[in-house]
C-alpha cells in the first residue's frame, strides 16, 4: 500500500519513474500524479482543437479516464507525447461528432505498433520538452501573455484586463515572446540534430 502524500512532494521525480511504480504495482495514484502534471497542457489542447472552455474541461476528463484504462493495458514509454496523442485524437473525434459524422474510435497506436512510432514520439516530446524550456527563459511580461493567449486561449483585451499592460505591451511581448520561443527551440533542435 502506497502511503499518501501530498502530490507535490513527487514532484523531482520524472515521468519514466512514476510509470514506472504504477506498471510494477498497479496503484492508479501514480497516475494522477501524472495527469495532475499535465492538466493544464492538456486544457490548452483542448481549448485549442475544441474552442470551448466547457468543451475542452470535459474532454480532460475523458482524457484521464482513457488514460487509465489504456495505460492498465499497454506500457508506454514516453508519456507526455503519448498524452498528447490522446488529448488530439479526443478532440478530433469530438469534432468529427460535432459535424454529424460517423464516430470512428481512434486507438493510439502506439502500443500495439511502437516500433513505427517511436522516432516521431521522441521528436514531439523532445519539441514539447524545448518549448517548455524555452518558455521559462521568457521575461515574465512575455512568459505571462505567451501563456495566456496560446495556452489559455484569452485575447489581446482580457490579457489587457488581467494584466494591466496597455494593448500594444501585449501584443508585442506575445510577437517578441512566440519569436523568442521559436529561435529558442530551432537553436536547440539545431545543436541535438547536427
Amino acid at each position: 500500500m502506497v502511503k499518501k502524500v501530498a502530490k507535490d512532494a513527487w514532484n523531482h521525480i520524472e515521468d519514466k519513474e512514476l510509470l514506472q511504480k504504477f506498471y510494477s504495482d498497479g496503484n492508479n495514484y501514480w497516475l494522477g500524479i501524472l495527469l495532475e502534471r499535465y492538466t493544464m497542457l492538456l486544457l490548452g489542447v483542448c481549448m485549442k482543437y475544441l474552442k470551448d472552455e466547457e468543451e475542452a474541461k470535459d474532454a480532460v476528463q475523458q482524457i484521464f479516464l482513457k488514460s487509465i484504462l489504456e495505460l492498465q493495458k499497454y506500457k508506454v514509454e514516453f508519456f507526455k507525447s503519448w498524452l498528447y496523442m490522446v488529448a488530439k485524437n479526443q478532440c478530433l473525434m469530438k469534432l468529427r461528432s460535432r459535424n454529424n459524422h460517423p464516430l470512428v474510435e481512434i486507438t493510439d497506436t502506439i502500443a500495439t505498433d511502437e516500433s513505427n512510432m517511436l522516432l516521431h514520439l521522441q521528436d514531439k516530446d523532445k519539441t514539447l520538452n524545448l518549448i517548455e524550456e524555452g518558455l521559462n527563459e521568457l521575461n515574465n511580461e512575455q512568459k505571462t501573455c505567451v501563456t495566456l493567449f496560446y495556452l489559455h486561449k484569452k485575447s489581446y483585451q482580457e490579457i489587457t484586463d488581467s494584466t494591466g499592460y496597455n494593448l500594444l505591451q501585449v501584443k508585442s511581448f506575445i510577437q517578441n515572446g512566440k519569436r523568442n520561443l521559436k529561435m529558442h527551440v530551432e537553436k536547440k533542435l539545431k545543436q541535438t540534430n547536427g
